[in-house]
C-alpha cells in the first residue's frame, strides 16, 4: 500500500531533494566523463605516436632525457596537442552537461555553476603553468605527475558544489600522481590511466547511478 502524500518521510525526502538541488550542481552527466576519457586516450595515443616517430625505439623515455634544444623543438607540438585534448574534452563535456541540465530544468550558468567552474579553474590554471615551467626547466618526468595532482586537487576543491563521486575521482587522480612520482618513466601510461580510463569508469558509474532509466 502506497504511503499518503502527508507522510513525514515522504515530505522529508522531498525537502532533502530540494535542498540538494539548491546547494549542489547535479546536472553533470556521466556521459561527459566517458567522452572526456575517450578523448584523453586518443590524445595519449597521438602523443605516443609522435614521440616514437621523433625518437625511434625510445619515445617518451628519450623525452625524459632530452636537452633544452630538443625540448624547445617538441614544446609547440605538445602544447598544441594539450590544447586540442582540453578543447575537445570540454566541448564533449559541455554538450552532455547542457543536455542533462535542460532535461532537469536546472540553469547551467547559475551562481552555483559559476562557483563550480571557478573552483575547478583556479587549481587547473595554476597547475598547467607550473607543469609548463617544469618542462621548460628540464623536470620532464614530473610533468604528468603534476598534471594528475593538480587535477585531483581541482576536483576535490569543486566537489563541495556537486556530486560526491567527484571527490573520489579527485582522490584517485592524486593517488596516481603520487605513485607516478616514483616511476616517472610510465608517464604516458598513467596519463591514459588517470585521464582516460579514470574518467570512463567514473562516467559509467555516474550514468548508471543517476541517469540510466
Amino acid at each position: 500500500m502506497s504511503k499518503p502524500a502527508t507522510d513525514p518521510l515522504v515530505q522529508l525526502t522531498e525537502i532533502r531533494a530540494i535542498m540538494e538541488r539548491s546547494s549542489r550542481f547535479i546536472s553533470l552527466s556521466g556521459l561527459s566523463g566517458v567522452g572526456a576519457g575517450v578523448v584523453a586516450l586518443v590524445g595519449a595515443a597521438v602523443g605516443h605516436w609522435y614521440l616514437q616517430q621523433r625518437y625511434p625505439n625510445a619515445g617518451y623515455l628519450r623525452l625524459l632525457q632530452s636537452t633544452p634544444e630538443e625540448r624547445r623543438l617538441v614544446l609547440p607540438y605538445l602544447l598544441l596537442l594539450a590544447v586540442g585534448i582540453i578543447g575537445v574534452a570540454l566541448a564533449v563535456a559541455m554538450f552532455f552537461t547542457v543536455r542533462r541540465a535542460r532535461r532537469a530544468g536546472q540553469p547551467l550558468w547559475s551562481a552555483l555553476g559559476r562557483r563550480l567552474a571557478l573552483s575547478l579553474m583556479i587549481p587547473l590554471v595554476a597547475g598547467g603553468l607550473f607543469c609548463l615551467a617544469l618542462f621548460v626547466e628540464g623536470a620532464v618526468g614530473m610533468v604528468v605527475p603534476g598534471l594528475l595532482l593538480f587535477y585531483g586537487l581541482a576536483l576535490l576543491n569543486a566537489s563541495k558544489y556537486t556530486l560526491d563521486e567527484i571527490r573520489w575521482l579527485g582522490l584517485t587522480e592524486i593517488g596516481l600522481g603520487l605513485v607516478l612520482v616514483l616511476i616517472p618513466g610510465l608517464g604516458l601510461a598513467f596519463f591514459a590511466l588517470g585521464f582516460g580510463l579514470g574518467h570512463i569508469g567514473y562516467g559509467l558509474l555516474m550514468y548508471n547511478r543517476y541517469e540510466r532509466s
